[in-house]
């Protein structure tokens, strides 16, 4: 990096928004402390070599739509790389070998390798990674801030102005390792929320992941559509960001440590969801834990009631430590 020049940061990750998101809003912290230019690279395996062990993957197993992940002949590597995900993995280490130390390499997540491999790891503190160059923060890097989330919601504006307040934005996962959300439980979920929106006499702003079940989907959708408020079919703008600013209370399906964190960094009322587990909840016990001392969350227990605490900024606290990193190397 040329004195007085920006500071280079390319984010990599396979695109998927949960995925990039998280080092695309460490990026932006970083951006936020210093000058920088962002490049979002987007990448994937051919079908064929997707599940090769990271040893054997190279760049030329790519699928064809991927982006270029490393500079053309000529071309300046990044300052600093941040990627996201199993299938940037092969990447990173790339990267760091081929630069010869011009880039800074920096994984999110728990890579599943020697965290020695990369120059630093951010990594969620409930998944106990340890090393010299680990840095553990609750939950995960993310792109939620008072003033990114306000930014989003002129666009919503004519949406969801007209909802009376107190509005409830509510967040629903779905299928994974550890949780599921099955039809019944989704209807018992959807008949409890909608009792507690309306002993309030607020209003809805609903959205879906897409992990979430067709059929868990549907049923939630029948039970909740006629309250006052707004339930996304995941066309158009997403508005979560609209709606996260719009809220008067969150409440989040306890499955998705990225919905968690980022409704935690809100400074708003953060209930939580439960699913059906489908085995011991381990990690998300200990996320789930630590963001209750933090006074952030509490379990849903049918009643939105109000209450305050000072907003995560686990992600500047990330952007942070990587720049003094990046100083103490030089």
């Amino acid at each position: 990096m040329e004195v007085g020049s920006p500071l280079r940061i390319q984010v990599v990750s396979d695109g998927r928004a949960g995925i990039e998101n998280q080092a695309l809003g460490l990026a932006e912290a970083i951006q936020r402390l210093t000058p920088a230019e962002i490049t979002i690279k987007r990448i994937r395996w051919r079908p064929l070599f997707d599940r090769l062990p990271v040893a054997l993957k190279t760049p030329a197993m790519l699928d064809p739509t991927s982006d270029a992940p490393f500079p053309a002949p000529g071309e300046a590597w990044p300052d600093l790389w941040i990627a996201t995900g199993r299938a940037t993995l092969p990447l990173s280490l790339a990267a760091r070998r081929l630069s010869g130390g011009q880039t800074f390499v920096v994984q999110t997540q728990d890579p599943r390798l020697n965290a020695a491999r990369f120059d630093m790891v951010v990594a969620p503190a409930h998944d106990d990674l340890e090393g010299d160059n680990v840095f553990a923060i609750t939950g995960s890097p993310h792109r939620v801030t008072t003033e990114r989330i306000a930014e989003a919601v002129p666009a919503f504006a004519d949406q969801i102005d007209p909802l009376p307040h107190p509005r409830v934005a509510v967040l629903i996962g779905g299928r994974s390792k550890a949780f599921d959300l099955s039809e019944g439980h989704a209807v018992e979920m959807a008949d409890e929320i909608a009792e507690a929106v309306r002993a309030i006499g607020g209003s809805l702003m609903l959205t879906y992941s897409r992990r979430t079940p067709d059929a868990a989907r549907a049923a939630m959708t029948e039970r909740l559509k006629a309250l006052p408020g707004l339930i996304w079919d995941g066309t158009g703008p997403n508005p979560l960001f609209a709606w996260l600013a719009a809220a008067d209370h969150i409440l989040v399906t306890e499955d998705s440590a990225n919905m968690a964190t980022e409704a935690a960094s809100t400074g708003k009322p953060v209930h939580i969801l439960p699913m059906v587990p489908l085995k011991p909840p381990g990690k998300f016990a200990a996320l789930h834990a630590d963001l209750e001392e933090r006074g952030a969350t509490r379990p849903f227990d049918g009643v939105l009631e109000s209450w305050t605490y000072e907003p995560l900024t686990e992600t500047d606290r990330a952007a942070r430590a990587v720049l003094e990193a990046m100083g103490a190397r030089g």
